[in-house]
C-alpha cells in the first residue's frame, strides 16, 4: 500500500495517515496535555508529519497546544488549520462567516496561536451561506499572495462550489468525512477532485472511533463527549450500527490486525492520493493506526465488505 502522496496541487510530499488533533482539546471528554504533547511528538518520531487543527477547537486552545509541542519543528511538518466557525467568550457557538475581513482578522489570529509566520493549508471550515464562495476564496487567495498561507483547501462543499472555488484560485485539498459508514463523497466527490488535482482528506474515517469496536452502548462514552448529542449514538442506532463492526470484525479476525487497521486499510485502497486524519490523544492508539499500512486487503477481502456492510447507516452525521 502506497503510504505516502503529494498534496494536491503543490509540491509537498505526507505520509497518506496524518493526525487530527481536535479531541486533544475538546469534544471527546477528558484530555491531558501532556500525553498529548506526547503523541504529537511519537507521531513525527513515526512518520506522521501532517496535522490537523482549527482555530475553534478548544476555542484557539488546539492551535496553541500544537504550538507549544512543535516550536522549533515547524520545517519538519505540514500543518492544515481552519477557519469560519466562530466561537463565543464562553466557547457558545456563533455560526459561520466567510467574509473577507474576517478571514484575514482570523489568519493572523492563527498565526499568533501556532507561532508560525505562514500555515501550509488553510481550510475554510465551511461555507457562509450568506457569501459567495468566490468571496471567500478570493480572501484566501489574497493570503496566499501575502505569504501568510502557502495553500488553501475547503471542507464538506458540493462538487459545484468546489469546481467555482478553483476557478477563482487553486484549491489544493477538499476535506469531508468519509470512512465505511460515511461513503457519500464517493458518489461525486472523488471525480472532481481527481480531474482537479486536489487531494482528498478523509476525517472521522473511523466513524468517530465507532468502527473501532470501542463503543458498543452509550455507557461507554464519557460525560462531555459530544457524541451523546450525536444521532448516530442513540442506544437504537448504535444496536443497529454494530452491523458495520461485525463485518469489519470478520475481516479483521483473518488478518490477526485490530479492527481500526482494517477499516482505514479499507479507505486508504480506495485510491492511492486519499489521506486519512484518524484522531487519537493515546500513543497507542496512534501505533495501532499506523499498523493500517501493514494491512493487504485483497479483492476478496474488499469483496466480502462490500458485500456484507449495510446499505445506509442508522443516524444522521451530525
Amino acid at each position: 500500500m502506497k503510504q505516502r502522496t503529494t498534496l494536491g496541487n503543490s509540491t509537498v510530499e505526507i505520509n497518506r495517515l496524518g493526525l487530527g488533533c481536535m479531541g486533544m482539546s475538546e469534544f471527546y471528554g477528558a484530555f491531558d496535555e501532556k500525553e498529548s504533547i506526547d503523541t504529537l511528538h511519537k507521531a513525527l518520531d513515526l512518520g506522521v508529519d501532517f496535522f490537523d487543527t482549527a482555530d475553534m477547537y478548544g476555542s484557539g486552545d488546539n492551535e496553541r497546544l500544537l504550538g507549544k509541542a512543535f516550536a522549533g519543528r515547524w520545517d519538519d511538518i505540514v500543518l492544515a488549520t481552519k477557519f469560519a466557525v466562530m466561537r463565543g467568550p464562553g466557547g457558545e457557538f456563533e455560526g459561520l462567516n466567510g467574509k473577507p475581513k474576517y478571514i484575514t482578522e482570523a489568519c493572523e489570529k492563527s498565526l499568533a496561536n501556532l507561532g508560525v509566520e505562514a500555515i501550509d493549508l488553510y481550510y475554510m471550515h465551511r461555507k457562509d451561506p450568506e457569501v459567495e464562495i468566490e468571496e471567500s476564496v478570493g480572501a484566501m487567495a489574497n493570503l496566499v499572495g501575502q505569504g501568510k498561507v502557502k495553500y488553501i483547501g475547503l471542507c464538506e462543499v458540493d462538487p459545484e462550489t468546489l469546481r467555482r472555488a478553483h476557478a477563482v484560485h487553486p484549491v489544493t485539498a477538499l476535506q469531508t468525512e468519509y470512512s465505511l459508514w460515511s461513503r457519500e463523497p464517493e458518489q461525486e466527490l472523488f471525480g472532481v477532485c481527481a480531474e482537479l488535482g486536489i487531494t482528498f482528506v478523509a476525517y472521522s474515517p473511523l466513524g468517530r472511533g465507532f468502527l473501532t469496536g470501542a463503543i458498543k452502548s452509550r455507557a461507554d462514552l464519557e460525560k462531555g463527549d459530544w457524541r451523546l448529542d450525536n444521532p448516530r449514538f442513540t442506544d437504537q442506532a448504535i444496536e443497529e450500527n454494530l452491523r458495520f463492526v461485525e463485518v469489519v470484525e470478520r475481516i479483521a479476525q483473518g488478518k490477526r490486525a485490530s479492527k481500526a487497521q482494517v477499516a482505514l486499510a479499507w479507505l486508504l485502497s480506495r485510491n492511492d492520493e486519499i489521506v486519512a486524519i484518524p484522531g487519537t490523544r493515546k500513543v497507542p492508539r496512534l501505533e495501532e493506526n499506523i499498523g493500517a499500512f501493514k494491512v493487504e486487503l485483497s479483492p476478496a477481502d474488499l469483496a466480502v465488505m462490500e458485500e456484507n456492510i449495510p446499505a445506509e447507516t442508522v443516524g444522521e452525521r451530525y
